[in-house]
This record gives structure tokens, sequence and C-alpha cells, in this order.
């Protein structure tokens, strides 16, 4: 069977009476609910293939008044006589139905996709329903099975062009014709996947009648569980009906409130994207305040409406396909009131909004192709200024990482923290200060090098760098008090051997990150000068700082961590002095204990494991055993008493 897919096919069959087409289905009935058993896929299994042909013939029946399908058929004839209502007119009628039945049948097995409308035939059958059995019909024999083996293997067109040639014995050109009426696209590649007819005969097998069928119990005990569990459904709802139905809408009176949530006039300005904030795009030139909340609104979707609409319901309402993240003490809240738009626009492979509410910029992100899923990220950014305002995470691709830089960034080039004498790699922002793709910092492993964007703007070069969130850190150096950008030789030389240490700070909500040095102290057994270093990582609450004291010896790549502390002022404005210590074996093999305090620190003791010792100053040296454990305490300037850092 070979006929091309271009062959001239004949009209197809007038519709008939609809009292025609019920006698076709009521007399052939067993016939077409076969048809559409066979044609329809095997992966939706014997019951509901079972269910499913049954509902396509009983649909199949046209829609209509009585003697219409005549009327119409008189109609079409020109220059002659009506047909007759005989023998011909109750074969038009099955092949009509006959179509149909195929067509419904085809169409339930196109797989649903969320590009289309579902077709009424690609969902579960209204009628008839079975509750508590499954029907399927009677096992046969092994040559049954391996037919209904090979059928699975075969798509749509290929089973029906089968059935067809099988069960109603038609000729190859009336298949192409019935197979292209149906819809097939290439009804000829269908009847040549149609294979071999020898095995017809196994088509009219009791294995494929869906009309001779055994029954048996759906799962008893799932059944149950979905009893009680409708039942107790039930009497929430009725209880929540009874609540509602109380003078107030619920338990009483909710006084001064405002109405709920939907009908607040304030939260329905919130998600409405026509209200969002836009600001203009030099308003940061001529504004008191320079921080988020002077950047302009940038992107090529900015004027989508329904994005922006879908963002900012999910910000209110995430569903649970939506990947929700917050730094921490950051409220994952809906907005207070219409938010600002900062961005909106396609970024590599996704379609990224960025909002601020004031307190927080929130990131949400979809691909590029469908909303079903979405990323919904909250960083808290309440008190930015120009100095931590400077840039914003767009996405994170491949360990690879493109800001958004604000709108008085004039520059912005790319360093290496652990290579400070090389200079800056120039990057070239887009029209919207859409930064290129740059390697992010890895959180974990070897530590080969450590990226930072130099960024130039209002008369400065600031240096930030990636800590895994939605704002990028500021890293500055200088005691408590007077911090400063890091420009410097010596300052990138400090930076360059702490850089490796930032993965402790790593998605904590750091806002900036200080290091200097605090103490340099001189090596028992002139092994050289240590250096001392003091790092704080300031957080946006402002509540979970995270402070390191680190130790430094001549040579040494990396410093080491002596002391942390957590929600500690210790290395801040409010409290500028650190003290620590460490067990350090010099170059001959001898043990000591070294110690260092900033300048508040007038003398210095330590004792316990066999250690005894103390100095005037700021700086300890003692002899001690291999894994002493020691007790470090101080005294400032005022004459009080402080600790080490812990």
């Amino acid at each position: 069977m070979t006929a091309p897919d271009t062959a001239t096919r004949p009209p197809s069959p007038v519709p008939p009476d609809v009292e025609q087409a019920e006698a076709a289905i009521v007399e052939h009935y067993p016939r077409l609910v076969r048809l559409a058993y066979l044609v329809l896929p095997p992966a939706l299994g014997r019951n509901r293939r079972v269910l499913t042909a049954h509902s396509l013939v009983q649909r199949a029946l046209p829609r209509g008044r009585r003697g219409a399908g005549a009327q119409a058929a008189a109609a079409a004839v020109q220059g002659g006589v009506p047909g007759q209502r005989g023998t011909a007119a109750a074969e038009s009628g099955y092949a009509y139905v006959r179509l149909r039945v195929l067509r419904a049948a085809l169409e339930a097995g196109i797989p649903l996709t969320f590009r289309a409308l579902p077709r009424r035939a690609q969902l579960p059958p209204l009628l008839p329903q079975v509750w508590g059995l499954r029907l399927f019909p009677r096992s046969g024999g092994a040559e049954e099975l391996a037919l209904d083996q090979w059928l699975a293997t075969l798509d749509g067109p290929g089973r029906a062009a089968c059935v067809l040639r099988a069960l109603e014995r038609l000729p190859e050109a009336e298949v192409l014709r019935v197979l292209a009426e149906a819809g097939v696209t290439h009804p000829g590649a269908a009847v040549t996947e149609s294979g071999d007819p020898a095995h017809d005969a196994l088509f009219a097998s009791p294995e494929f009648d869906p009309c001779v069928l055994q029954a048996r119990p759906t799962d008893l005990l799932r059944r149950r569980r979905f009893g009680r569990a409708a039942l107790a459904a039930g009497a929430a709802l009725a209880v929540c009906g009874a609540l509602l139905s109380l003078p107030g809408g619920g338990w009483g009176a909710d006084g001064a409130a405002a109405p709920p949530y939907a009908q607040n006039a304030a939260a329905e300005q919130a998600l409405d994207p026509g209200k969002l904030v836009r600001v203009a795009p030099t308003a940061w030139r001529t504004s008191s305040r320079t921080g988020f909340s002077t950047w302009p609104a940038r992107g090529d979707r900015t004027d989508d409406a329904e994005l922006l609409r879908r963002a900012l319901a999910v910000w209110a309402r995430p569903g649970s396909t939506v990947v929700a993240s917050a730094t921490p003490g950051t409220p994952p809240g809906p907005p207070m009131g219409p938010p600002q738009l900062l961005f909106a626009g396609t970024v590599d492979q996704a379609v990224v909004v960025l909002l601020y509410d004031g307190l927080r910029v929130v990131r949400y992100a979809e691909p590029r192709t469908g909303t079903s899923v979405a990323a919904l990220d909250f960083a808290r950014t309440d008190g930015a200024s120009a100095d931590t305002a400077t840039a914003l995470v767009l996405s994170r691709v491949d360990g690879n990482v493109r800001y958004l830089t604000a709108p008085w960034v004039t520059g912005v080039g790319l360093r290496d923290l652990l290579k400070p004498g090389d200079a800056p790699a120039a990057l070239k922002p887009n029209q919207d200060g859409i930064t290129p793709p740059v390697a992010s910092p890895a959180p974990a492993g070897n530590c080969t090098g450590w990226n930072a964007l130099a960024l130039t703007g209002a008369g400065t070069t600031r240096l930030v760098t990636d800590l895994g969130e939605l704002t990028p850190a500021r890293l500055t150096s200088g005691a408590p008090g007077t911090e400063r950008d890091v420009a410097e030789g010596a300052e990138l030389g400090d930076w360059s051997r702490i850089a490796c240490l930032l993965p402790s700070v790593r998605s904590h909500g750091v806002r900036s990150v200080n290091a200097w040095t605090y103490a340099k102290q001189p090596l028992p057994e002139g092994d050289g000068t240590a250096t001392w270093l003091c790092t704080r990582a300031e957080t946006w609450s402002g509540t979970e700082d995270r402070v390191q004291a680190q130790f430094l010896t001549p040579g040494a790549p990396l410093a080491a961590q002596a002391a942390k502390a957590e929600g500690s002022p210790a290395c801040g404005p409010r409290e500028p002095r650190v003290l620590a210590g460490v067990l350090w074996k010099s170059k001959a093999g001898q043990w000591y204990v070294l110690a260092a305090g900033s300048a508040q620190f007038a003398s210095l003791s330590v004792s316990g494991g066999g250690v005894n010792g103390s100095a005037n100053g700021n700086r300890l040296a003692v002899k001690a055993p291999a894994g002493a454990q020691v007790e470090l305490a101080g005294k400032l300037t005022d004459g009080t008493k402080a600790g080490v850092l812990r």
C-alpha cells in the first residue's frame, strides 16, 4: 500500500439527519467502540481507554434539529432529485459517525501542552463514569498480546490505518481518503506504517472488545482514605460558611481594620503595574539622597504590562512553582504600596524584573518561554547610599554573573584580588548599564582567584564583590570610623591575603567588608614581622555583623584565622578595639603564644596550660608547650579589663 498523500480525495460525506446518525450509532455501537478503543493510545491504560472509547462514540451524535441533514443533502443537489432515504442513506450515516469517532480518537492521543487550549477529546470523559470498579476487556492469548504490544509502538494515524483496513475492510484508496478527512497530515505514511495484513483477523478478538468487559475493584484502602478526606473537607467548608455568615464576616467585628486584602485600595494599587514608580533618568544628579531610590527604570521590557503584572502578583502571592529566597533579616512579604521599577528586560535565557520598595530590592525572573515557573529573590537594602547602591546582580548562569550598575557609574573594571599588582581589566556595560558576564568567586574549593568590580563614579572608585546575594558587598580598608575605598597598593596587598576567607560571610546579607591592620609584631628568634588584621562584615540588618581576626606571617600567601565572633561590636565604630592570639612555631621548632591588641590596649597577659606571662603594650610573645590551651586578657589605657575576640 504505497499510494501517495497527494491523491485526489472525494468530498466529505454530507452530514446526515440526526436520527440517521443515532440509528447508525445504535446499530453499529460495538463496532464503533472497538474502533475507538484500538485507535486510542495504549498509554491511557485499559480502564480509561474503555471509558474514553464509549464516551467518544456517544459524543459522535451530531448537533442539530431533526431533518436538518436531509435538507442540507437536498440543497446540495442541483438539477436533480433528493437522495433516497434507504440503504445508501444509512451507509452515509455510518460513514459520517465513523469519521467523527476516528477524529476524536486521534485528537485524544495528542499530548496536552500549555501552548494551546485542550480539545474535548484530550480531557477525561464526563460520561460514562463508573465508581468503585475498574473495567477492562477479557484477556486473550499470546498472539493478541503480541499484537497489542505492536500497536503500542505505532502512532495514532498508524493504528487508525490498521483498524480501517482490518475491521472496516476498506480498500487502500478508501483508507487514504478517510484518514485525510480525519485530519491526518500524511495518510500515505500512516498506511505504510500499518504493517502486514496477515494478522488482521486478530482485531476481531475479544481481547479488543470494550463492550464485553471484566470488573475488578479499585484500591479499597486509598478509596477509604479519600472518603475520609472528603468528609473532613466538607465539614471544614461547612464551618467556614457558618463563620462567614456571622455579623462582621467572621468571629466578630474587625473594628477600625480595613476590608480584606483583595478589597484594600492600597494593596490593589501595589499590584497595579500602572502605579509603579518610575524615576526620571537624571533624578540622581539633583536628589538630596543618592541610592536605589534615584535609579531610573531601565531594560527592554519596562512597558510590558503583562510581565510587570506577573512580577507583582508573584511577589504578593508566590505559588508552589516559585523558587523564593531571602537574605537573613529580610521580610519576604508583599509590598506596602506601589514599588519602584528599577529594571525589566531579557537577560541571557531569562526575563528579569527588579523592584524596590524602600526596604528591599526584589528580583523576579522567569524563563524566556513560559511562565509556569519563576524565581523570587529578596534583599534588604534600607539606608543604601551612593557607596552601597552601586550595582545589583541581574543573573547568574554557569558560574558567571551579570551586574546592573548605578546610573552614576562611568567606568567598570574587573580586578582579581589575589593579584594586587595587576591593573583592572576594563569592562564595557551596554546602554542600560548591564555588564558582560564575569566569573563569580567560587564559594568553596581551591581559591585561585577572587574577582571584584572596580566601579568608578561620583569622583571615586569603589571595589565591590559578589557574595551570593542581589547586592554585591563593598570592600573598604581603614580603622573603624575612618573606612575608605580600597585603592592603594598596600591595602590591595592586605586584601590579596584575606580574600579567600570571604566565603565564611557569603549569603549572610553582608553590606560591606572592612579590613585593617591593627598591629604589627616582631616575631621571636628574628623570624621577621607578623601582621595582625581585623575584618568586619557589616550586614544590612545591623545585628549579625561578623568579625574575624587574622594572623599573617612573612612570606605566607594567605592569612590564618585567629579568632571570630558574630554579633559583636568589636572592630567597629562602637567598639574599635580587638584582641586575639595564636600558638606559633618558630623556624627552630620552638612554640610561642603570640598575641596582639589594637592601640587601645596598655598591657596583655596569658595564663594556663603551663604558660604564664605578661607584657606592657599591645603585643605579647611567651614560650609555650605544643598544644597549650591558654587564657588571654588585656587592660585598656583607661584601666578597664577587656577579653579576646570571641
